[in-house]
């Protein structure tokens, strides 16, 4: 494409591109010349010098689904995308060899906004609520749900009897809280599969063979169902070697099995329960799972007839064969997407047998109608590692970019939320800058222009090499954002804070999701973000939070500010820096068009509070922070973090920003 067109005389340019993880957004990938920027001398905040690897922000978004849309997890197992965590590991998918196979990745954020519903009904029954811009994976590629344009033309969009790739329907029954017919059904897998078989008569329960994970299940099982040994020893444990039990002296073996015989027993009539049961524990003991596909061998021809009987019983597909040393092998038909339901229905303990990595993406369903809702609805949508995860078992693309949002910083011009900046080489330049001599090391702050954990460092990790420059040349340093993918770099911000000060901050604005989510979607969500600050904590590193920014008659009541205060403080954060809305021009426009369209009775009392420009009447702030410190003394915390005293702390950032009216505000939430 012709950069010129869109940031014309921009020196450095390598190359502008569009990728699918960023729709509507252009990345201008520049080689920077030099990577640390001094602050102004007649700017307030203290600190002399910041890092910038990005111009303009990603943090924006209108590509979601309802809450209740349940994503497949790593395990096979499933969770509405509203419950998930940034951390959880979820199945995204990657191109390996020519195809897309299925791999396991990781949770990066969560978010939530507001948008109009569209419902996507398939075959086989499954209907997803989304957004129209919503992508999904087909055999054509990326498709949006409904049509539409975007900066590059018309979007590709779905069409009622094209077809959608993915696993498939998930199980309508799951796999929920066990019953007792599944304990007896898993107890009598476990012992029958990992037990004496023709083959291997000398064999005993717990063999060499057996998996922690399962034989922890069978002992609390045991106990459940009054059958545990009158001992607080597990059932029949050997020695753990190399993280499986050895089998015990016979005489301790035989102690030990008595309790379960009876449960082992073969039932009358093998309900859906006990099948489940009976077939995860058969798995555990003797299942093995490679590319998508699951294989059960055993030599016992009851065992093996148990088995294809429990499949049959739950609906799944199998085939027979043959192997060596007399052994049968049950093989579940129907790829990683039988596996997913097969998982989802019965449970396994054992984690390796719950991988569907390498298994080939295949078609899940035919479009059967596209269909507005005529309702809005609260959202959610996740970052992933691989740009992609599963939902409702159809492939479903990360979604990024928000066109109209404006984010605020210093750096950013008009269409900074769509044109982002990328200086492909900010590390090894600022390598270079602190090798000087003449670098005295002082504090560099990130994150005060724009966030360098925007959504675009998944995909150009600039910040590794960042944070090695710095602690490498012992500079001290700092960092504030509200992008949860910093959670992926605490291990090395950890091991940095072991040669130089660094301070962390976290900005948390509000609670109340409902507004957070109409004035910027594109972010994570504040439950999100505390979960980032106890993850920081857990790590061993301090945090701050600043509360950025207040909008008054919204969210600065006493209630409002003192349940935020609580939350901040049970995620562990050392210390809190408020600061009021300011309506810099653009922001001021889009902000006042929200609001005389979400609350019109407001539209006069901010007329009259910001009547003297883009800052807050000072009899406002004065008030503000009157009514703040008592409230941050109630819960324990201060208005400085005390992380780092040879460099910039986080919260006084923002504390130098609400005595100082011309201090720069972040972004609008």
């Amino acid at each position: 494409m012709g950069p010129a067109a869109v940031l014309p005389g921009m020196r450095g340019l390598l190359r502008s591109v569009r990728v699918p993880e960023f729709a509507g957004t252009v990345f201008h990938e520049v080689e920077a010349r030099s990577a640390l920027n001094r602050v102004p001398g007649t700017s307030p905040v203290p600190f002399r010098w910041t890092v910038n690897p990005y111009r303009g922000c990603s943090h924006a978004c209108v590509y979601c689904l309802a809450g209740p849309t349940r994503v497949l997890m790593a395990d096979g197992s499933t969770r509405p995308i509203a419950e998930l965590r940034v951390g959880d590991a979820v199945v995204g998918t990657e191109r390996a060899g020519g195809r897309r196979r299925y791999v396991r990745t990781t949770v990066l954020a969560h978010w939530s906004t507001v948008r109009p519903a569209v419902r996507l009904r398939l075959t086989g029954g499954t209907e997803i609520v989304t957004s129209g811009e919503h992508r999904f994976l087909t055999g054509s590629g990326w498709r949006h749900v409904t049509g539409g344009w975007c900066r590059s033309g018309r979007r590709p969009r779905l069409r009622v009897g094209g077809t959608v790739l993915g696993p498939g329907p998930f199980a309508a029954q799951q796999a929920g809280p066990p019953t007792p017919g599944y304990r007896r059904g898993y107890l009598a897998g476990l012992v029958r599969a990992d037990g004496p078989t023709p083959a291997e008569p000398d064999r005993c329960f717990p063999s060499v063979h057996l998996e922690l994970e399962a034989l922890g299940r069978a002992h609390h099982y045991l106990a459940e169902l009054g059958r545990a040994p009158r001992t607080r020893e597990p059932v029949a444990v050997g020695a753990v070697v190399d993280g499986r039990i050895a089998p015990p002296p016979r005489r301790a073996a035989g102690a030990g099995i008595a309790p379960v015989a009876e449960v082992a027993r073969w039932p009358r009539d093998a309900g859906a329960d006990w099948c489940a049961g009976f077939l995860a524990g058969v798995v555990d003991a003797r299942g093995s799972v490679s590319c998508g596909e699951l294989r059960v061998r055993h030599s016992d021809e009851e065992v093996v007839g148990r088995v294809a009987g429990a499949l049959h019983r739950l609906g799944l597909g199998f085939a027979m064969e043959s192997a060596e040393r007399g052994e049968r092998v049950v093989r579940l038909t129907g790829g990683p997407a039988a596996l997913a339901r097969f998982l989802q229905l019965t449970g396994p303990a054992v984690g390796r047998r719950r991988d569907l990595s390498g298994g080939p993406v295949g078609v899940a369903a035919e479009v059967v109608a596209i269909e507005p809702t005529g309702r809005t609805e609260p959202m959610f949508d996740i970052t992933t590692g691989t740009g992609d995860f599963v939902a409702e078992g159809v492939v479903s693309h990360n979604c990024f970019a928000r066109g109209t949002h404006t984010y605020l910083d210093l750096d950013a011009g008009a269409d900074f939320d769509s044109q982002i900046v990328v200086k492909v080489n900010v590390g090894r330049v600022l390598d270079r800058e602190l090798r000087r001599p003449r670098w005295a090391r002082e504090p560099v702050a990130m994150g005060t222009n724009t966030d360098p954990y925007q959504r675009a460092e998944g995909r150009y990790r600039l910040m590794p090499g960042i944070i090695d420059a710095l602690a490498r040349s012992g500079t001290p340093l700092s960092l504030l954002t509200k992008g949860t993918v910093l959670a992926r770099d605490l291990p090395r911000l950890a091991a940095a804070a072991r040669d130089v000060p660094v301070g962390l901050g976290v900005s948390v604005a509000l609670l109340d999701r409902a507004v957070q989510a109409g004035l910027e979607p594109g972010t994570p969500s504040p439950r999100a973000r505390l979960d980032l600050v106890r993850r920081i904590t857990d790590a061993g590193l301090a945090c701050g939070v600043m509360v950025a920014p207040v909008l008054p008659l919204l969210t600065d009541s006493d209630d409002a500010l003192d349940a935020l205060f609580g939350r901040i403080r049970a995620a562990g954060a050392t210390g809190v820096s408020v600061l009021a809305l300011h309506l810099r021009p653009g922001a001021r426009e889009w902000f006042l068009a929200w609001l005389s369209r979400e609350h019109p009775g407001l539209v006069e009392p901010y007329a009259r509070l910001y009547r003297r420009g883009s800052y807050v009447d000072a009899a406002y702030r004065r008030g503000l922070a009157a009514r703040v410190a008592p409230l941050l003394r109630r819960h324990g915390l201060t208005a400085s973090t005390g992380v780092v005293r040879a460099g910039p702390d986080p919260s006084e950032l923002a504390r130098s920003a609400v005595h100082a009216p011309e201090a720069e505000q972040l972004s609008l939430l």
